[in-house]
């Protein structure tokens, strides 16, 4: 698992988009007990938190000590380092979950790891989300941005959001699942906090000890209408059944 996201996590737990209901409501209507979910990848444990409100224990793991650090709190989530491997009983899980990292996963063990530790009906989610759009006149400069400014910093696991996961490595009996979009309102100043937060950002800035986002938010600004706007993210996801397709 990759690592591109300690240097800033306390950025990234204010400003990364939060998931909708619709998300968590579809994948729990998969699920056939709720005793343990493990968050995979937890980051700043958003998803372990909404995990929370509907499982006895969520087991979440990050290889990100910063991350874990900024994460939420609560009675019954357990927090621990750990990659894509861990020391989990085996077939204990009831529901696996990794959102928004799984591009950053060796998905093999990944994989290999989710068969063992998940109970013989369990599920495994695998979501996140795609390159945002606003409007007409503002998506051109992000879009600029984001593949022709920063677009060489991008680590080439970054393809996997792209293409919407649907080329990522996924051995799993698929369940079908429909399309989600994350909206939410921003200020100009929200936006600005959000793409600070690419690791691509952060490549390009430890490359050339300048801060790119700034002259973006100059750009974007004229044609920023309203104190807060419309944020639009594609969110696709993939779920499935412990049973391999394969060996």
């Amino acid at each position: 698992m990759k690592d591109l996201f300690s240097s800033h996590a306390k950025q990234y737990a204010q400003f990364r988009p939060v998931y909708p209901t619709e998300l968590y409501d579809f994948i729990y209507r998969h699920v056939k007990n709720y005793d343990i979910a493990w968050d995979c990848g937890t980051g700043n444990g958003q998803a372990a938190r909404a995990l929370s409100a509907q499982f006895k224990k969520v087991l979440a793991t990050d290889i990100s000590a910063k991350q874990i650090q900024n994460a939420h709190v609560a009675e019954n989530i357990f927090y621990s380092i750990a990659s894509e491997q861990s020391s989990f009983a085996d077939s204990s899980v009831d529901l696996i979950t990794v959102a928004q990292a799984a591009h950053w996963f060796n998905m093999e063990l990944f994989s290999r790891e989710v068969k063992r530790v998940s109970k013989p009906d369990g599920i495994v989610a695998v979501w996140g989300y795609g390159l945002l759009k606003i409007s007409r006149d503002i998506d051109p400069f992000i879009s600029h941005f984001y593949y022709d400014v920063i677009g060489p910093y991008w680590d080439q696991d970054r393809r996997h959001i792209d293409e919407h996961y649907k080329n990522i490595y996924f051995p799993f009996q698929e369940i079908q699942t429909p399309a989600f979009n994350i909206l939410i309102s921003w200020t100009l100043a929200e936006l600005e906090g959000y793409i600070t937060t690419w690791s691509a950002v952060q490549k390009y800035f430890a490359t050339h000890q300048h801060h790119a986002v700034p002259d973006l938010i100059a750009a974007i600004k004229p044609h920023w209408k309203d104190e807060a706007m419309s944020v639009h993210f594609p969110l696709f996801l993939k779920l499935g059944s412990p049973g391999w397709k394969g060996k």
